[in-house]
């Protein structure tokens, strides 16, 4: 009895170490499908890894920090990018805010080399400057993107020298958070914002002296030319970029020194919130007007002169868009050009009036 009591212990004790030693087995052998899941993720984080690398490269060394000054005393540093380089020039993108002032500008290349460059044309409602440097100085020229197909959440790196030339060939990473995104700005330092613009929003950190670089995607072309970015305690990571076909389509005009010539209705305005300039120009606004850009002067022999529209009326409908402020007519004004005629409605008093307009450059 005793030995059989012995022999069932003995079996049983087999079975769990068995068992024990199956279930360690099983769990400790490789699985091909956990190892075949790694190696793919290793390899996907090294392809991107891989195109990030190669999109700097194509822009990296195209990159240069703009320099300016006014008088002999350094008054702002910003970036640029050579998008061209033709017969013995090479041809500079930047801001217009990073050059304004200066008389004198110079351009740091990222081997060392600090050369004098000449500001051909500027556009300051686009926020654009062409430079232009001899072209045996250029090192690389940026490829520029052709086709807008990039998407909310694409992959992209900002260029630049944030805070000047000590942090120059600065890169960050970042998305695209937004696109057709609308910012407004002052043209003066009255408070009000005169100009409307459609950009790029990104994520990807945008300092002081970013300002003209290149925003670019993983095949290495500049989609946008970095402009602003809001700054409040609050906000963290809210940069804007100037789409590249609308930085681009007044360049040759400016690579010559041309002036940009837009459609001017040839008036002064005021916005409905203006009340401290509306009372001192002695305009009233009808109350139950609540959206809409008040005239408050009109020039002789101009468009608007033409048309028979006067002080105090207000425009709230250019073509087929109403307009609440003067940044939003201005922008939707600059989609016209010279000498074409356009339908503008407004009201005189509490009554609504429309006219067409000739549109002209002064």
């Amino acid at each position: 009895m005793r030995k059989k009591i012995i022999l069932s212990v003995v079996i049983v004790v087999t079975f769990f170490i068995g068992v024990l030693t199956t279930y360690t087995v099983i769990n400790l052998w490789p699985n091909d499908k956990e190892d075949n899941n790694v190696e793919k993720v290793v390899n996907e984080y090294k392809i991107e890894e891989t195109a990030s690398f190669e999109a700097i490269d194509k822009v990296y060394d195209a990159v240069i920090v703009v320099q300016t000054y006014n008088k002999g005393r350094k008054i702002s540093s910003g970036t640029g990018f050579v998008y061209k380089k033709e017969n013995d020039k090479g041809y500079i993108i930047t801001n217009y805010h990073v050059i304004s002032g200066a008389d004198k500008v110079e351009v740091l290349l990222t081997n060392g080399d600090v050369v004098n460059a000449e500001v051909l044309g500027s556009d300051v409602l686009g926020d654009i400057a062409v430079l232009s440097i001899p072209a045996n100085k250029v090192i690389k020229v940026a490829s520029i993107a052709t086709t807008d197909n990039t998407r909310i959440g694409s992959t992209v790196f900002a260029i630049g020298a944030p805070m000047g030339s000590e942090y120059s060939g600065t890169t960050t990473k970042g998305t695209i958070s937004a696109k057709e995104r609308v910012v407004t700005f002052g043209l003066t330092d009255d408070g009000t914002e005169d100009v409307m613009m459609k950009v790029i929003q990104t994520d990807a950190a945008i300092n002081p002296g970013n300002s003209g670089g290149p925003l670019i995607n993983l095949a290495g072309e500049v989609i946008g030319v970095t402009s602003l970015k809001l700054v409040q305690e609050e906000i963290e990571g809210i940069g804007f970029a100037i789409p590249i076909a609308d930085a681009m389509k007044d360049l040759n005009n400016l690579e010559q020194g041309k002036e940009i010539d837009r459609p001017v209705l040839g008036v002064k305005l005021l916005n409905l919130n203006e009340i401290y300039a509306l009372f001192i120009s002695d305009i009233t606004v009808d109350s139950n007007i609540k959206e809409g850009v008040v005239i408050e002067e009109v020039s002789e022999d101009s468009a608007a002169f033409e048309a028979n529209l006067q002080k105090g009326d207000v425009i709230f409908q250019i073509g087929k868009v109403k307009v609440k402020n003067k940044a939003e007519l201005r922008y939707e004004l600059y989609k016209y050009n010279i000498g074409d005629n356009v339908k503008i409605k407004y009201y005189r008093g509490n009554i609504e009036n429309e006219v067409e307009v000739t549109l002209k450059n002064s």
